[in-house]
Protein backbone atom coordinates (compact mmCIF):
# COMPACT_ATOMS: atom_id res chain seq x y z
CA UNK A 1 0.00 0.00 0.00
CA UNK A 2 1.43 3.52 -0.74
CA UNK A 3 2.28 5.69 1.70
CA UNK A 4 1.58 8.50 -0.40
CA UNK A 5 -1.42 11.46 -0.13
CA UNK A 6 -3.96 11.05 -1.81
CA UNK A 7 -4.43 13.09 -5.23
CA UNK A 8 -6.04 16.51 -4.52
CA UNK A 9 -9.43 16.79 -6.06
CA UNK A 10 -9.94 18.99 -9.29
CA UNK A 11 -12.38 22.51 -7.61
CA UNK A 12 -13.76 24.17 -10.43
CA UNK A 13 -17.13 26.78 -9.85
CA UNK A 14 -20.02 25.87 -11.78
CA UNK A 15 -21.25 29.26 -10.93
CA UNK A 16 -21.20 31.57 -14.09
CA UNK A 17 -20.99 35.08 -14.55
CA UNK A 18 -23.80 36.84 -16.53
CA UNK A 19 -23.94 40.49 -17.26
CA UNK A 20 -27.18 41.41 -17.96
CA UNK A 21 -27.18 44.82 -20.09
CA UNK A 22 -30.61 45.93 -19.43
CA UNK A 23 -32.17 49.54 -18.32
CA UNK A 24 -35.47 48.88 -17.40
CA UNK A 25 -35.42 48.01 -13.91
CA UNK A 26 -38.00 45.77 -13.51
CA UNK A 27 -37.08 43.32 -16.43
CA UNK A 28 -33.31 43.42 -15.09
CA UNK A 29 -34.70 42.08 -11.27
CA UNK A 30 -36.80 39.90 -12.81
CA UNK A 31 -33.96 38.37 -15.12
CA UNK A 32 -31.47 38.66 -11.82
CA UNK A 33 -33.96 37.30 -9.41
CA UNK A 34 -34.47 34.51 -11.97
CA UNK A 35 -30.05 33.63 -12.02
CA UNK A 36 -28.57 34.75 -9.44
CA UNK A 37 -29.29 31.76 -7.22
CA UNK A 38 -27.27 29.59 -9.39
CA UNK A 39 -24.93 31.95 -10.72
CA UNK A 40 -22.95 35.55 -10.22
CA UNK A 41 -25.39 38.37 -11.84
CA UNK A 42 -23.86 41.43 -12.93
CA UNK A 43 -26.13 44.27 -14.76
CA UNK A 44 -25.42 47.50 -17.14
CA UNK A 45 -27.78 50.19 -17.25
CA UNK A 46 -26.52 51.07 -20.69
CA UNK A 47 -24.62 50.04 -23.53
CA UNK A 48 -21.06 51.79 -22.57
CA UNK A 49 -21.01 50.23 -19.45
CA UNK A 50 -21.85 46.88 -20.71
CA UNK A 51 -19.08 47.09 -22.83
CA UNK A 52 -16.77 47.66 -19.71
CA UNK A 53 -17.70 45.23 -17.57
CA UNK A 54 -17.52 43.03 -20.25
CA UNK A 55 -13.95 43.90 -21.02
CA UNK A 56 -12.66 43.22 -17.00
CA UNK A 57 -11.46 40.17 -16.18
CA UNK A 58 -13.12 36.95 -15.65
CA UNK A 59 -15.03 37.39 -18.63
CA UNK A 60 -18.82 36.88 -18.78
CA UNK A 61 -19.63 33.70 -19.44
CA UNK A 62 -22.62 35.25 -20.98
CA UNK A 63 -23.85 38.40 -21.81
CA UNK A 64 -27.90 39.10 -22.09
CA UNK A 65 -28.48 42.40 -23.79
CA UNK A 66 -31.64 44.78 -24.68
CA UNK A 67 -31.59 45.50 -28.27
CA UNK A 68 -32.73 49.26 -27.57
CA UNK A 69 -30.73 50.97 -24.67
CA UNK A 70 -29.33 54.31 -24.10
CA UNK A 71 -26.09 54.96 -25.46
CA UNK A 72 -25.13 52.46 -27.79
CA UNK A 73 -28.07 49.64 -28.15
CA UNK A 74 -27.20 45.82 -27.58
CA UNK A 75 -26.28 45.37 -31.15
CA UNK A 76 -23.16 47.32 -30.87
CA UNK A 77 -22.74 45.90 -27.39
CA UNK A 78 -22.42 42.44 -29.27
CA UNK A 79 -20.06 43.89 -32.06
CA UNK A 80 -17.83 45.72 -29.65
CA UNK A 81 -17.68 43.07 -27.02
CA UNK A 82 -16.36 40.44 -29.55
CA UNK A 83 -13.60 42.62 -30.76
CA UNK A 84 -12.66 42.49 -26.87
CA UNK A 85 -9.24 40.43 -25.97
CA UNK A 86 -10.71 36.79 -25.19
CA UNK A 87 -14.21 37.86 -25.67
CA UNK A 88 -14.69 36.80 -29.25
CA UNK A 89 -16.93 33.84 -28.36
CA UNK A 90 -18.58 34.55 -25.34
CA UNK A 91 -22.35 33.79 -25.82
CA UNK A 92 -25.09 36.61 -26.16
CA UNK A 93 -28.51 36.48 -25.81
CA UNK A 94 -31.26 39.43 -27.06
CA UNK A 95 -33.51 40.09 -24.58
CA UNK A 96 -35.88 42.83 -26.81
CA UNK A 97 -39.56 43.60 -27.87
CA UNK A 98 -38.00 44.16 -31.54
CA UNK A 99 -39.21 40.83 -33.10
CA UNK A 100 -39.12 42.16 -36.73
CA UNK A 101 -37.26 39.60 -39.27
CA UNK A 102 -34.78 42.83 -39.85
CA UNK A 103 -33.71 43.29 -35.91
CA UNK A 104 -33.66 39.18 -35.68
CA UNK A 105 -31.38 38.67 -38.68
CA UNK A 106 -29.68 42.03 -37.17
CA UNK A 107 -29.38 40.17 -33.74
CA UNK A 108 -27.79 37.36 -35.34
CA UNK A 109 -25.16 38.92 -37.66
CA UNK A 110 -24.06 41.19 -34.13
CA UNK A 111 -23.49 37.35 -32.76
CA UNK A 112 -26.51 36.39 -30.89
CA UNK A 113 -26.62 32.92 -30.08
CA UNK A 114 -30.62 33.40 -29.00
CA UNK A 115 -33.23 35.84 -29.37
CA UNK A 116 -35.97 36.15 -26.23
CA UNK A 117 -38.62 38.64 -27.18
CA UNK A 118 -40.00 40.36 -24.47
CA UNK A 119 -42.91 39.51 -22.88
CA UNK A 120 -41.05 36.09 -21.77
CA UNK A 121 -41.72 33.68 -19.13
CA UNK A 122 -39.28 33.04 -16.53
CA UNK A 123 -39.00 29.73 -17.44
CA UNK A 124 -38.45 30.43 -21.10
CA UNK A 125 -35.40 32.39 -19.91
CA UNK A 126 -33.84 30.13 -17.75
CA UNK A 127 -34.21 27.27 -20.44
CA UNK A 128 -32.55 29.56 -22.81
CA UNK A 129 -29.62 30.95 -20.75
CA UNK A 130 -28.69 27.04 -19.62
CA UNK A 131 -28.82 26.04 -23.40
CA UNK A 132 -26.16 28.12 -24.37
CA UNK A 133 -24.31 27.74 -21.23
CA UNK A 134 -24.41 23.89 -21.57
CA UNK A 135 -25.56 23.00 -18.14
Amino acid sequence: MSGGAPPKARVSSARKQILIAEDDDNIAQFLTGALQGRDDVHRAVDGHEAVAMASHDPPPDLLLLDAMMPGIDGFQVAEQTHLLPDRSTVPIVFTTALDGPRDIVRGIQSGARRYLIKPFRVTEALEIVRDVLGV
